[in-house]
């Protein structure tokens, strides 16, 4: 058998026959990207001399922290007895934060390989694909990674994905990414046991947008999954969702460096290039037609990405707030899940309020930000999105404390997730607890195999986003997964808590937390502000309020000068006399005094304050 094509068919020629689009569902770390790497090799698509570890992986992030944040498509070509084969490989993100775009790259599919590491076994997140491609009605192909490794159990964790999945153990291919062994045999499975794709050649052109790129030369690169009827350069095309025409400039195929063609026929996947400027007008999920014979049903299955995670960012340096919107506008060009606008803090200046899908798209961007363009950010504690009702029946949207309305609240509605943990068995009740702590209801529990088991809670979404990954973590070794998505809202006892020095509200101390938390959450802050801020001349207090009760208080003493360095010995009302001239001029000092909080104090409370919750 010889593995590689001889001749591949060209783009835009290509019989849907012949072509197996499938993709790669694994938690992060699990070796997808590993494993992408020997598919490449074996096809011979990349030569020896060109191959680098985690080769579609581009960003030096993505390569750093070994995560994909970017969908990537590559066409590789097979034979399998003969026959020459096209498959379609849809490299996507492992992270939560990029479901969205994980379930449009598993639309695009007839297939996808279940990769578990045979070390670990199935995490949470791939458990959530699995049943995304589920949904999708994909032909799932298990498959057990890392098996060089000394750790690793591949009888067990075969069991296990047999009974998740209904198969037989044997059915669950044993492959190494590292080493090769078993790539060839998986890719003959690909071709048997994925079906090929289908659609109406005849009909009018309909192709899905499941992820787009940002040129500096060549403006938005689109790729695309033909479903119906043909695409071809010069031609008008229109989108959908947004009813956006432009002239198609050029179609191709990645594999893995672009390949123009004439054309994308049904079931090929590739790109699309128009002269857009605006990643925004190519939208992930979008269906893609020609302006003269149009489809009149768009392919299901598309949203608008609404950010979940609200985060100030603000320059270190006022002088860089022109550069930061411009770094901010450069890196919506490439991601159009970014949302920002511009926001004023008393203590902080000025700066942006971004909207975020999570807390990893946070850490990229602010890390993309601070590298890419050479920026030194401030970061505000990250917030989520409240419903807050007042007395008078308005209803206020608050995605940062300083907009959380004054006066009576009538209720205060959050945004609810759902949570599923995967852990060993021994951890249920500290995962338990840990739930129970942060206003988790329970909603359910399976176990997997007789170690493991899954965990699922309804908990609000403000508790996910600030410590409960970390918490639930160390509570249990490391060993615990977890994956989240958004479900429903409920009305809580939430209150807004601000930090006072001399009695002047510190906007960027200040805090939406449950009623319960909030005197715990006004004592840290209190005390270690008072670590933080350097003495004055004159006692300043640091206040912790809801409204116009205080509820937590620290004080920093006055710096005082010896006054009575001079006297030595006499009479006690001489030194009474100076003591009490010092404590007239500290009090008049304090009416007209300002405290000077120093930028270290709130980079300090602010990035503590994040790492520690």
């Amino acid at each position: 058998m010889s593995p590689v094509a001889s001749n591949p068919p060209q783009p835009g020629s290509t019989d849907p026959s012949v072509i197996r689009n499938f993709c790669i569902v694994a938690h992060i770390d699990h070796g997808k990207s590993t494993l992408a790497d020997r598919m490449l090799q074996n096809t011979n698509v990349v030569a020896p001399r060109d191959m680098q570890n985690q080769f579609l992986d581009s960003m030096d992030i993505e390569r750093e922290r070994g995560i994909t944040i970017k969908s990537q498509a590559v066409r590789m070509p097979w034979q399998v007895d003969g026959q020459d084969y096209i498959l379609n490989m849809i490299d996507t993100p492992g992270h939560v934060d990029f479901a969205y775009e994980v379930s449009r790259s598993l639309a695009a599919c007839e297939g996808a390989i279940l990769l578990v590491d045979a070390a670990q076994g199935i995490e949470a997140q791939t458990l959530a694909n699995l049943y995304m491609a589920m949904e999708h009605d994909l032909e799932i192909i298990p498959v057990l990674n890392k098996i060089d490794l000394p750790a690793a159990d591949p009888e067990r964790y075969a069991l296990e994905i047999a009974n998740l999945i209904g198969v037989d153990p044997d059915d669950v291919l044993r492959v190494s990414g590292k080493t090769g062994e078993g790539v060839e045999a998986l890719l003959d499975r690909v071709v048997g046991a994925v079906p090929a794709p289908s659609g109406n050649v005849d009909a009018p052109a309909r192709a899905m947008i499941f992820d787009s790129i940002y040129d500096t030369y060549r403006g938005v690169i689109t790729y695309v999954r033909m479903v119906d009827g043909k695409l071809t350069p010069r031609e008008g095309i229109r989108m959908m969702a947004t009813g956006a025409e432009y002239e198609l400039q050029e179609t191709g195929v990645y594999s893995p460096v672009a390949i123009p063609g004439k054309g994308l026929g049904v079931g090929e996947v590739g790109y699309l290039i128009t002269g857009v400027k605006d990643v925004s007008e190519s939208k992930v999920g979008d269906t893609v037609t020609t302006k003269n014979k149009p489809a009149e049903e768009p392919i299901g299955g598309y949203s608008e990405p609404q950010p979940m995670v609200f985060s100030g960012l603000y320059p270190i340096d006022g002088s860089d707030y022109p550069a930061l919107r411009e770094a901010l506008e450069k890196l919506q060009l490439n991601d159009a899940a970014l949302s920002y606008e511009p926001e004023t803090s008393v203590a902080l200046g000025f700066g942006f309020r971004v909207g975020f899908l999570g807390l990893l798209h946070l850490e990229i961007v602010r890390e993309r930000l601070e590298r890419e363009y050479n920026l030194d950010l401030i970061s505000t504690a990250p917030n989520v999105i409240y419903n807050v009702t007042t007395e008078d029946g308005t209803v206020v949207r608050v995605t940062n404390p300083s907009e959380f309305p004054e006066g009576k609240i009538m209720e205060v509605e959050e945004p609810m997730a759902m949570a599923t943990i995967i852990v060993p068995s021994e951890f249920i009740g500290a995962v338990m607890e840990l739930s129970q702590s942060k206003r988790g209801q329970l909603d359910g529990m399976d176990y997997l195999s007789e170690e493991r088991v899954e965990i699922r809670y309804w908990i609000p979404l403000a508790e996910i986003v600030f410590d409960y990954f970390d918490l639930l973590k160390s509570r249990t070794k490391g060993y615990a997964s977890l994956n989240w998505q958004r479900q429903g809202s409920q009305v809580a006892d939430l209150v807004k808590v601000d930090i006072l020095l001399q009695g002047d509200t510190v906007d960027a101390f200040s805090a939406i937390t449950h009623r319960d938390h909030a005197y715990s959450y006004g004592v840290k802050m209190t005390s270690k502000l008072k670590e933080l801020i350097p003495r004055q001349q004159f006692e300043v207090p640091i206040q912790a309020a809801i409204g116009s009760r205080i509820i937590a208080r620290e004080n920093i003493r006055a710096i005082r000068k010896d006054v009575l360095s001079k006297c030595y010995g006499g009479d006690i009302s001489r030194k009474r006399k100076l003591l009490e001239k010092q404590k007239e001029g500290k009090k008049r000092m304090k009416m007209v005094g300002t405290v000077e909080v120093p930028q270290e104090a709130f980079i300090a409370a602010l990035s503590t304050d994040t790492d520690s919750k």
